[in-house]
Parts: structure tokens; sequence; C-alpha cells
């Protein structure tokens, strides 16, 4: 048994190994923006049609999500994710090969099965190997990792694609999920069984306390809860799959220009990560510790994100696409929400906590990726030009956000805190 917490190369291999797998996860999440256009030219798709086809990603990771919670604090993040893996790789390669859109939304859920446990798996892990003042860093570290996965879905990707399409894109994929579901399995299985290892059953198992009822019961937990459905499932729908129609549509960009214009998108989140892994484990109040505390934050960085978005559906000038990079700017705080809520809880719950709230996230970024797609249809269907019906419908979005702040702001449920 090693001493806790983790440390020296053991720790470089245990990030890099559930960083790689987060990687891959993004990227996949984020690569419809970028070949929608192809697809669009392909099948001849809707923007109703193109909407369900992304969010079969966050129908398939979101019903995962709660049995994912079990499946970590039982069997260990080590096999969980890189037997998950395996399926991500099947649904790539599927993806690959078909020609209907059922094919690509059935190729496209079972990535999302596969890859519904790259941050979650990562979480766990890092609650039970690291101190607690390393938690915001090491969430902040795999953002980086995750958007560094976005941006090369959207430069590289479009560059890319007149040379293999965006078939041979999900072919290389595949081959490259495989590759980390071995490293994964065989690389931290030391790391496993020696450091820190949690007691198991006869069974083989980790024992379980506590539950989901438990969880969601939580007012704090619900305070919290609600950031991840609406404002972080807004923003993961409009990152996503939105930006590229709204730089398209709205803008007058062509498709070279959406992707650059994507590509700084995430380039201004991986920059923040990288600043908020730096300046929250020596500002943030951690267990013990003075320092600004999460909820008020968060409720400054919402505050940003609601104004800028606002200014987003009033400006279309030459330069309006800047503005994204502001809201991405002051999204980044609300990545602080994950980790903190999973220390009001106790290490033995963190698994089912990191899922529980990616549950609600998820969920949110499922809705609106489709449902502003209907909306979108719908307003059109009334006589709405298009671009007046994507305006309308991402100042929906907005109104709803204005009242979650509201609500967070007003809230007064407190948090409980494990160390």
């Amino acid at each position: 048994m090693k001493t806790f917490p983790l440390q020296g190369r053991a720790a470089i291999r245990v990030f890099l190994c559930f960083a790689s797998g987060y990687l891959l996860s993004y990227a996949l999440r984020a690569v419809n923006a970028v070949i929608a256009p192809s697809l669009i030219a392909e099948l001849h798709l809707g923007n109703a049609d193109l909407g369900l086809l992304s969010s079969a990603y966050f129908v398939s990771f979101g019903c995962l999500q709660l049995p994912l919670g079990i499946w970590l604090d039982r069997y260990g993040a080590r096999r969980t994710e890189s037997t998950l893996l395996l399926f991500a790789a099947l649904g790539a390669a599927i993806f690959a090969m078909s020609h209907s859109l059922l094919g690509l939304w059935i190729g496209r859920a079972l990535i999302g099965v596969g890859v519904s446990a790259c941050l979650m798996a990562s979480f766990k892990a890092y609650r039970q190997w690291f101190a607690p003042q390393q938690q915001s860093q090491l969430a902040s570290w795999m953002l980086v990792a995750g958007t560094s996965g976005a941006l090369i879905a959207t430069v590289p990707v479009n560059a890319a694609l007149p040379a293999i399409g965006w078939r041979g894109v999900f072919w290389i994929t595949s081959g490259l999920l495989l590759v980390v579901a071995t490293a994964l399995f065989f690389l931290l299985k030391d790391v496993e069984h020696s450091f820190s290892a949690p007691a198991t059953t006869s069974t083989g198992k980790a024992p379980v306390t506590g539950g989901y009822r438990e969880i969601f019961s939580d007012p704090y937990f619900r305070r919290m809860g609600m950031l991840g459905f609406v404002v972080q499932g807004i923003f993961v729908a409009f990152q996503t799959l939105w930006a590229g129609p709204w730089m398209i549509t709205v803008l007058g960009m062509d498709k070279n220009a959406s992707a650059q214009a994507l590509f700084m998108l995430n380039l201004v989140l991986l920059l923040g990560y990288l600043a908020l892994g730096w300046w929250a484990p020596r500002k943030i109040a951690a267990p013990g510790k003075a320092g600004w505390p999460v909820p008020v934050v968060v409720s400054i960085g919402l505050a940003g994100s609601i104004l800028t978005q606002s200014l987003i559906l009033l400006i279309q000038t030459d330069w309006a696409w800047m503005l994204w990079l502001l809201m991405a700017l002051f999204y980044t705080v609300l990545t602080l929400v994950q980790t903190h809520v999973c220390l009001t809880f106790p290490a033995s719950l963190s698994g089912r906590v990191s899922t529980a709230y990616n549950l609600l996230m998820f969920v949110g970024a499922f809705s609106t990726q489709w449902g502003v797609g209907i909306a979108i249809d719908l307003f059109q269907s009334a006589g709405w030009t298009v671009i007046s019906a994507m305006r309308a419908s991402f100042g929906v979005c907005v109104l709803i956000q204005v009242l979650i702040w509201l609500l967070f702001v007003t809230s007064k449920a407190k948090a409980r805190e494990f160390h």
C-alpha cells in the first residue's frame, strides 16, 4: 500500500490515461458541429434531424449515468472505463459504415454509452487517490484535455475532411479508443490494487453505502444541480452543435471561417481551464481553508455569461463571433461545481455523486440540442426567417438561464463537507 496522496510517475500515468480517454470523448462530442454540413448534404437532414442525431450521444450518455455511478463505486474506475470504451470503439465504427439516419443514430448512441465514464471515472479515481485540495486543479486539467479534443474536432478535422472524409475520421477514432481502453486496463492495474485500493467484499466488489436517494434529496445538491441541468446543458449544446450553424446562418460565415471560430472558442476554453487550474487551488475555499466560496464565484461567472449571450443575440457585426469567446471564458467557472459537490458527500459515494450531476447536465444538453432544432423549425413554419427563428430560439435559452440565476443566488441551501 503506497502513501496517500498519489505522487510522482504513478500520478502522471493515472492522469495521462484518464485524460486521453476524455480527450477522445470530447472530440466525439464536438465533432458534429464541424461535420454537420457534410451530413446535411449527404443525408438531406433537417434542423430537427440534425439535433436528434447529435443528441443521441447525450441520450445514451445520460441513461448510463445512474448505473455508471454504482459500477464506479463497486468495481472501480479502471475496469469500468476500459470496458465501456470498447462500446465507444464499436459505435465509431458503426457510424463510419452507416448510410442512413438510423444507422448513424445507433452509432452515435453507442459512442455515448462508451464514453459515459471518461470524466466520471477520473473524478472517482482522483477522489480516492489525491488530496481534497487537488480536486479542483485536477478537474481543470481534465477539462484542458477535453477541450484539446474539442480543438482537434474543429480546424484539424475540417482540414482532414477533403482527404479522408467524415467516415475516415470516425475509423481513426475507433482505433484510438481501443488503444486507450487497453492502456487504462493494463497500465493502471498496479495503482488500483496497491495504492489506496478500496476494501472489497468476498465477491471482489467495493462496499457501497448510501445511494441516489440521499444524493437527490439533498437541498444543496439540488441547488447546484440546476446549474448543471440548465446552464451547463445549454452551453454544451451550443458548443457541440448550434454554435456552428449560428456562425454560418446568422453571422454569414463560410464553412472554413466557422471552423476557425469554433477552434478559437475551444482554445479560449482551454486557456480558461488552465488559468482556473492555477487560480482555484490558491483562491477557492477548500476544506479547512479560507478563500472565495464556490457559489459566489459561480454566480459571478453565470451573470457574465448571461450578459454576453444577450449581446450575442443583439449584435451581428463582423466581430460578433468574438462574443462567443467571452461567453466561453465566463463559463469556465461553472466547472468548479461538480468537484465541489463531490466534496460535500463521503468518498464512498463519489462515483454516484459525480454521475448524478452529470446526468442532469447531459439531460439538459440533449433537451437543448433537440429542442433548439425543433423550435427553429417551428418558427420557420410560422413564417419567420431562419435567422429570426434561430435568434428567437437562442433567446428562450437566455431567459431560462436568467431565471435559474435568480433561483441560485436566492437559495439558502448550505453545503456539508467531507475531507
